[in-house]
């Protein structure tokens, strides 16, 4: 395999939670519903706010990895919802669907041949697909890390 396939492998696995990292499947899959619009002391956001944000995040680096004419939301207010915000079911479903949709587009897009992890995105600021992934993985692994804690303090440390 060449270094730039072993290179690849490694990214779509860290992409996956693997090795030190839960995987995003694990922690959404029995996540309490009852409380996913719940606050824990002293965090000024709910899980379902949490998830929301990784969504926005996760679609705009997908999008600014893959189309020169994509423009972010504006910092910070464009990737958070309103901190009133709430979500049924079929929201939190819907979040959950969208965010699992495009991590396999970033899978798909760094899996592809023509992909050249270390070109710089033309237009961007010395970017490159490589820093791209690593972004969204250490901001998942950051943010699945935050969604496990409130699990844990919103379920009395269940």
């Amino acid at each position: 395999m060449s270094t730039d396939g072993a290179l690849k492998e490694h990214l779509l696995y860290l992409l996956g939670g693997g090795g030190a990292h839960v995987d995003f499947e694990t922690v959404v899959k029995d996540f309490p519903l009852e409380i996913i619009n719940s606050k824990a002391e002293n965090i000024p956001y709910t899980p379902w706010q949490v998830l929301e944000h990784m969504r926005i995040a996760q679609f705009d680096i997908l999008e600014f990895s893959r189309n020169p004419s994509h423009i972010s939301p504006p910092w910070p207010e464009g990737y958070w919802p309103e901190s009133s915000a709430e979500a049924d079911e079929v929201a939190w479903n819907k979040s959950v669907e969208a965010f699992l949709s495009d991590l396999e587009a970033m899978k798909r897009l760094i899996e592809d041949p023509s992909t050249d992890l270390f070109a710089p995105l033309e237009h961007g600021t010395g970017q490159t697909i490589l820093r791209e992934a690593l972004l969204v993985a250490d901001h998942n692994a950051y943010h699945l890390g935050v969604l496990v804690t409130l699990k844990r303090i919103l379920k009395g440390g269940k």
